[in-house]
């Protein structure tokens, strides 16, 4: 049986924390409650897993200040953090700028609001994805309510400066929020040290935990500024009918996907263990093999690489371009001849490919996790090579 290799880590990690999934079952099997309803101890053992997973979240992202845990908001994943955020807050009249490597979990709720009065302004980046955060300052204006910014990009794994770009909102009271899908639980993310005013986090990449988790972070000033986008039953106030004004309740109408959230429980104490920046280190030691790999293949005129050549101010993402063949159909044979898991295509970042002059063909993206080994980068490095050679054409 062909060994998989998975290298689509950006997408969602795999494998997870250890004991991730055991927590998963042990709450299905042995709690099973919900928070906030029930006056039994069932209950009250579930509300606690909740709140511990919250401290948690503030312990990841916190740094050296103290956070208070009510303002970790949970949802099923960064899409819906983002949609709360900007759809709350943005206004017709509203203007928000943006970089021009964001994610259509971004870009999406944005271009609906453009349609409705906000107006939208895309801070261009370098050709590797890179930001100059004095390209952002030139584009404030009076009505700026907000900058809205990946901390790295899902295509090329390009770091933006996030606390540059925070330390320009702060100085001129203008709303910043950051979106850390690619960061979160690699990179570290101080949210005080970056200036965010909501920080917006998925639990299935980086934190390694299941799929249908996520949140955000936000400071009290922003949350008294945002609408909830979903309204019903908290479990608390429920002599009223109108919305609690309170953290979390305020964004966390409904149940709660508690199975998840032990699990996501389980892969934050576990992460958090993890000495400070070995994540980090393992991920970026790989990366920098698999680049070496691929340059070499780019000098014989094979593929195309894209995005920084160096580890420094990336994540483990590699994108490239094969010149002989299309891009899904290396991605293709890579999964049916090597076992080997990528993405290909547009990877939900248009504007990204646009910045970085890969569309509209796209490209084969291979990200690294913590758990991947040199092997499994060196067999991928030859599996492209192998493949993509002239005499293999099959596209102009």
């Amino acid at each position: 049986m062909m060994q998989r290799i998975y290298l689509d880590q950006a997408s969602t990690s795999f494998p997870k924390a250890p004991g991730t999934a055991e927590a998963v079952f042990r709450f299905m099997t042995e709690c099973g409650c919900n928070v906030s309803r029930g006056g039994y101890a069932g209950a009250y053992s579930a509300e606690e897993l909740v709140y511990d997973t919250r401290v948690l979240i503030c312990r990841l992202f916190g740094g050296k200040a103290e956070t208070d845990p009510k303002r970790v908001v949970f949802t099923k994943n960064i899409t819906e953090s983002l949609n709360v955020l900007i759809r709350g807050l943005l206004r017709p009249g509203d203007h928000v700028l943006v970089s021009s490597m964001e994610h259509n979990a971004v870009m999406r709720p944005l271009v609906r609001l453009e349609k409705q009065g906000v107006r939208l302004t895309r801070v261009p980046c370098a050709a590797d994805g890179s930001l100059d955060p004095k390209d952002v300052e030139a584009r404030i204006e009076e009505k700026t309510k907000a900058v809205v910014m990946l901390h790295a990009s899902n295509v090329c794994g390009t770091v933006l400066p996030a606390a540059q770009v925070g330390a320009l909102c702060r100085a001129r009271g203008i709303r910043f929020i950051l979106d850390t899908a690619q960061t979160a639980g690699i990179l570290p993310v101080d949210m005080e040290a970056v200036g965010a005013d909501a920080l917006a986090f998925t639990g299935h990449k980086g934190l390694l935990g299941p799929q249908g988790t996520g949140g955000f972070i936000i400071r009290e000033e922003l949350a008294a500024e945002t609408e909830p986008l979903i309204a019903g039953g908290t479990g608390s106030l429920s002599h009223t009918e109108e919305i609690p004004d309170f953290l979390p309740d305020r964004f966390e109408a409904g149940t709660l996907n508690l199975p998840g959230i032990a699990g996501l429980h389980e892969a934050l104490a576990w992460l958090l263990e993890q000495p400070e920046g070995s994540i980090a280190a393992h991920e970026l030691k790989l990366t920098e093999h698999f680049l070496r790999r691929m340059e070499e293949q780019e000098a014989e005129g094979l593929v195309r690489l894209v995005g920084k050549r160096g580890v420094e101010d990336r994540t483990g993402v590699v994108s490239i371009v094969p010149l002989y063949m299309d891009p899904a159909e290396l991605a293709f044979r890579l999964d049916e001849q090597y076992g080997i898991a990528t993405r290909v295509g547009m990877h939900c970042a248009p504007s990204a490919h646009r910045t970085l002059g890969t569309w509209p063909t796209g490209t084969v993206r291979f990200s690294f996790g913590i758990f991947n080994t040199e092997a499994e980068a060196d067999e991928a490095a030859s599996a492209v090579a192998a493949l993509c050679r002239p005499e293999r054409k099959i596209w102009n």
